[in-house]
């Protein structure tokens, strides 16, 4: 039967540690922030083939 080291399996006090609510909320801001702009190129990029294709509204 295999044995388990306890030194091993303990988990340190760092990693344990949750980063602060701050730096939590800059990843937030900054990934919503990401994505927003990765949005408008996707949308500028159909916008473009779209009028290319001759599908103007005007």
């Amino acid at each position: 039967m295999a044995t388990i080291d306890s030194e091993n399996t303990e988990v340190s006090a760092a990693q344990d540690e949750a980063p602060p609510w701050y730096r939590r909320v800059l990843w937030l801001i900054a990934i919503w922030f990401g994505s927003v702009i990765a949005l408008g190129i996707v949308a500028s990029v159909f916008r473009f083939m779209m009028h290319m294709a001759g599908m103007t509204s005007h």
